[in-house]
């Protein structure tokens, strides 16, 4: 199908402009003319529209338990689960190096494309169509939340948990970074300086594994 088959399918609309759609789904490898300044529009509406629908839906929860969700949801490893739902990553256009370098299933080309389709909405057909395409596509993840997975992350969750009891912050250590460029998968230490708690995370990043290794020493401490 054309992208505009694949738009009115996935996001229930269909733009005027098609060639809006064309630059939208352009990654920056294939020249000038790609969709970095519409991503930056789509992040922005996208924010906003979500951290409205979070307010709506959560009237007792306070700004930071909304700043994790919203974090949740529009996070690049979560936009690019969305994209991958919608097959967005058959639509893009890339140059030759992206192409045969897997970029269709790189996190961040799907997660940048995701956004900038939203921002050819909103700059051809307005701030309500995005906002129904927005909540089209996010309905299941919107109407999945809980006010309790607002928690903490566990890289936070452990340095207050530290500082409470006056103990020294942890150190991250990487101990193996291994995969293709575009599927690197990194193995990060978290160790404590005294040396009782010592546990490793893994992740698709640095951050996704410090985080997993902050969360094995929570549970080494009973605080999971």
């Amino acid at each position: 199908m054309d992208a505009q088959q694949w738009l009115e399918r996935q996001f229930g609309c269909r733009l005027h402009n098609g060639s809006l759609l064309t630059q939208a789904l352009s990654h920056r490898s294939v020249g000038s003319r790609n969709n970095e300044r519409l991503e930056f529009l789509g992040d922005s509406i996208l924010g906003y529209v979500v951290s409205e629908e979070l307010y709506r839906r959560f009237p007792d929860a306070d700004e930071g338990q909304l700043s994790r969700l919203r974090v949740s949801l529009v996070k690049g490893s979560a936009l690019a689960d969305v994209a991958r739902e919608l097959e967005l990553g058959e639509q893009v256009l890339l140059g030759a190096g992206e192409r045969h370098g897997g970029g269709r299933r790189r996190d961040s080309i799907l997660a940048d494309a995701f956004e900038a389709v939203l921002g050819a909405i909103v700059m051809d057909l307005g701030v309500e169509a995005c906002r129904a395409a927005i909540c089209t596509v996010l309905k299941a993840r919107l109407d999945g939340l809980k006010l309790e997975q607002a928690r903490k992350d566990p890289k936070t969750r452990l340095q207050e948990l530290l500082q409470g009891s006056g103990r020294t912050l942890p150190e991250y250590v990487l101990r193996k970074a291994a995969g293709e460029d575009h599927a690197r998968i990194f193995t990060v230490a978290c160790e404590l300086a005294d040396g009782q708690e010592v546990a490793e995370g893994v992740g698709d990043s640095l951050r996704a594994a410090e985080q997993a290794a902050a969360a094995a020493v929570l549970v080494q401490l009973g605080e999971a």
